[in-house]
């Protein structure tokens, strides 16, 4: 899929590697007993999106991503323009 977007895989795979230094993994156990909650708030969506439902349920933080899944669903969402105007405020206003 990342070649037919003229992304390199090893390119992709470096990239996924740097994010270990501050994303970390969140154990199964941990979010496993929200399961029926977030299963009931993104079911009528994407249920295959319910673990990370879970995780932001367990973590109440919001989630950043370009799908709707989450719309509508209790949580907090941040598109990559929002999360880009939240960083570079001057950006947004001109001044940048």
């Amino acid at each position: 899929m990342l070649e037919k977007r003229g992304v390199s895989g090893a390119v992709a795979q470096a990239a996924l590697a740097a994010l270990e230094i501050v994303v970390r993994p969140i154990d199964a156990e941990l979010y496993q007993p929200l399961e029926q909650q977030a299963l009931a708030r993104i079911s009528e969506r994407d249920p295959d999106d319910w673990p990370a439902r879970e995780c932001d349920l367990m973590l109440n933080c919001p989630v950043w991503t370009k799908y709707a899944d989450f719309f509508g669903t209790g949580v907090a969402t941040w598109t990559t323009s929002r999360v880009k105007l939240y960083r570079e405020p001057d950006a947004a206003a001109g001044t940048a």
